[in-house]
């Protein structure tokens, strides 16, 4: 996966691009949101023709923004990755499905928003990278303007391998409406599903409320968002069990931010399956496993997310991190 960020002269946005291997993934989504802004999310569907896709866009922007995707499929058509259409192999239609967060303004200039070059700069950088290597997490790529609540969101990770070898992953872009932060003990949501916590001190929690309360009414643009998640394995996969997956996975959204999938968000899963691990039809339990893999992987992705941002102030509005506020609790 790749990023390409913008920041500065009212810039607060980017794009992040999911490569997948040479000759594509099974793919599918699921949308809970109320207000998404998708593209090509209808060839995910398991009734249709197309059985595997060469990429998935994250991007800032909001509907804007999904005009980067279109400097993914030029790449992509440049090196005849895509479905063969015709009988010359440079024929090809990339599939390149799509979503976007609302970031609009928070940079200071409504029209900065991403278009096709920075989704090429994403595609070339997810194409440089390693296999296996580090990937950046906090404010860059797509989650570069993001917001949880009024603290500042961001780009997560996390991932886990059963014990079947397989192996499940989650990429979040946490940009949502709720909260991730107990209001009552300054607690991430999604910490609580992960063993011991340890709680802020009672000071530190009291002032951070009360910072935050004087910045609600200092950011007065809407609480307009969306959380995007790609959750992927390297099982194989049909398109229905990967629909399954991007299903069960928004029950780590939900468990990370409260309240989760309202009108202004357009909680959005992908999930991508490269099938290099066969999918044992001896052990019924093995998908099970993936999907709540899935679910507990997004989670920890959107915590990581949260903690992984740095506060922004600027012309767009003022979003602490949690860090900044807490600490290392």
């Amino acid at each position: 996966m790749g990023h390409a960020t913008r920041t500065g002269d009212g810039w607060l946005t980017g794009t992040t691009v999911v490569l997948a291997p040479e000759g594509g993934a099974v793919a599918a989504v699921d949308v809970r949101g109320g207000g998404p802004g998708t593209k090509e999310t209808d060839a995910l569907d398991p009734r249709n023709v197309v059985q595997k896709v060469e990429a998935l866009v994250l991007t800032g922007g909001s509907a804007y923004g999904l005009d980067a995707a279109s400097g993914v499929m030029a790449w992509l058509e440049e090196r005849r990755r895509g479905v063969r259409v015709g009988p010359d192999p440079a024929h090809v239609v990339p599939v390149v499905p799509a979503a976007c967060v609302f970031d609009l303004g928070r940079g200071g200039d409504f029209r900065a928003r991403p278009d096709a070059a920075i989704g090429r700069a994403a595609v070339e950088a997810a194409a440089a990278g390693e296999p296996g290597g580090e990937v950046r997490e906090g404010c860059v790529g797509a989650g570069t303007g993001a917001v949880v609540g009024l603290l500042k969101g961001g780009v997560g990770t996390a991932s886990t391998v059963l014990g079947s070898g397989i192996t499940v992953a989650a990429l979040v872009v946490a940009n949502a409406a709720g909260s991730a932060v107990d209001p009552e003990t300054g607690v991430l949501y999604g910490e609580l599903f992960q063993g011991r916590v340890r709680y802020p001190d009672a000071k530190v929690h009291d002032a951070a409320r009360g910072r935050l309360a004087a910045l609600a009414a200092r950011n007065t643009p809407p609480p307009l968002n969306t959380t995007l998640a790609v959750v992927a394995t390297d099982a194989g996969l049909s398109k229905a069990q990967a629909q399954k997956l991007a299903g069960t996975a928004h029950d780590g959204i939900a468990r990370a931010v409260r309240p989760v999938h309202l009108l202004n968000d357009g909680d959005t899963v992908f999930a991508l399956a490269t099938g290099t691990v066969a999918l044992d039809a001896g052990q019924p339990l093995a998908l099970n496993e993936i999907l709540a893999a899935g679910a507990d992987t997004v989670t920890r992705a959107i915590t990581r997310a949260v903690r992984a941002a740095a506060s922004v102030d600027g012309p767009g509005g003022m979003w602490p991190s949690y860090g900044e506020l807490y600490g290392e609790p």
